[in-house]
């Protein structure tokens, strides 16, 4: 059995040690504010607790159940944080030492004294983690970070009692656990170098966002021309001293027995337009000359026909499919217009349609890390609030019913 000496030249052994350890654990600043059933027992007489229900909390219930023992542990501690009473049937927290009014600079205080340690195994019990900690400093806290559906997540915050002593056991070199490397940090440092990971992951995410954009608009673009390239030859371009009320219809009686059209660019009362042929608008041309004798005219009207090609094609046939998505649009539009319940238009009635001059052909575009923390030393108690509230990057984690008897 390990022994040591207290202060005094007691000698205290290991099992007194870690009595007095859980004990003070109880009655602490940090879990005493959260702990409801002990705050009820001691509101009950005087901050006084029997020992028969302080022995009912399973971790010390481990560790001895002489209350012999647990006398003579608190006796040799120097913390002085507990009494015991004359009897020596009770202890409780010793009025003179009253718990610290938890104010933005003490929860502060309490980060600056905190370590994140990660590199445990998940199978890891907080009393695996307490005798690794043995001996590396005072720790008054040890947190075992939890995922929200309570596993462990193989990393902690531990809580040393002084600045300097959670500084000097980061600054021990190579730590590990098992062979396995540790992450050692303080907990500011941790939260410092999370966030900068969150911004870098932020960034890295919306830079490969904006080049899955880019990247595929470059692929509409080209597709699109991919679409153009192969519809060169397809444009043909009239124009003349037309009559007002030439019309669509006008050009798909000239053609329907020659070729079949596509789209027509074109307006009544213009001097010229496109059409847009569903294969060779020369082979058209050539066909709808010749079954007019060698004068292809609108109305009775001379017409200059002209087969678009290379770049002056390409911008028309931007054109007109530009024109047969404005037009798609409109037609969506005009389908939600007017909607209510049913279906029907706000009075009622039913939407008017419109009725377009020429005859509409369809064209066909080919362009389309925190977790939840949870308390492991000591008995977690219901919806107690915890005095070090965890960092605001952090969501507060929700408290495990604990009564006397059950799993500390």
């Amino acid at each position: 059995m390990k022994m040591a000496e207290n202060g005094d030249g007691e000698i205290i052994s290991d099992l007194e040690r870690k009595v007095c350890q859980q004990i003070e654990y109880y009655f602490g600043d940090h879990n005493l504010p959260r702990d409801k059933f002990l705050q009820d027992q001691i509101k009950m007489d005087d901050g006084w607790v029997t020992l028969e229900t302080i022995l009912k909390f399973n971790r010390l219930n481990r560790l001895t159940k002489d209350f012999d023992v647990i006398v003579e542990a608190l006796r040799k501690s120097k913390t002085g944080l507990m009494e015991i009473s004359e009897d020596k049937t009770k202890i409780r927290r010793a009025p003179n030492k009253p718990l610290p009014e938890v104010t933005e600079q003490y929860r502060n205080a309490i980060k600056s004294r905190s370590v994140y340690i990660k590199g445990f195994p998940l199978d890891a019990t907080l009393d695996d983690i307490k005798e690794w900690l043995d001996g590396k400093g005072n720790v008054e806290n040890i947190q075992m970070r939890r995922t929200l559906q309570k596993a462990f997540k193989g990393s902690i915050f531990a809580v040393f009692d002084t600045v300097e002593s959670a500084k000097q056991f980061v600054d021990i070199p190579d730590q590990k656990y098992n062979e396995t490397e540790l992450i050692v940090l303080l907990k500011d440092d941790y939260f410092a170098k999370r966030n900068d990971n969150r911004k870098r992951n932020k960034l890295e995410a919306k830079a490969k966002a904006k080049q899955g954009k880019e990247q595929k608009q470059k692929q509409a673009e080209d597709a699109e021309m991919k679409s153009l390239e192969e519809k060169q030859g397809c444009l043909l371009k009239f124009s003349g001293d037309l009559e007002d009320q030439t019309s669509r219809e006008d050009l798909h009686a000239v053609f329907s027995d020659h070729a079949e059209i596509k789209w027509i660019d074109f307006v009544r009362g213009a001097k010229e337009g496109i059409i847009l042929f569903k294969s060779n608008a020369k082979e058209a041309l050539d066909k709808a000359t010749e079954a007019n004798n060698g004068n292809l005219q609108l109305l009775e009207k001379d017409v200059k026909w002209e087969i678009l090609e290379g770049d002056v094609a390409r911008e028309a046939l931007k054109k007109i499919m530009e024109g047969q998505q404005e037009l798609l649009n409109k037609k969506k539009g005009k389908g939600r217009q007017g909607k209510g319940r049913g279906g029907k238009g706000s009075q009622g009635g039913l939407v008017r349609k419109v009725k377009f001059q020429g005859t509409k052909i369809k064209f066909d575009s080919e362009n389309e890390e925190e977790a939840e923390d949870d308390r492991t030393t000591g008995p977690a108690s219901p919806k107690k609030r915890p005095l070090e509230e965890p960092a605001k990057e952090e969501p507060a984690p929700k408290q495990k019913k604990t009564e006397h008897g059950s799993e500390d």
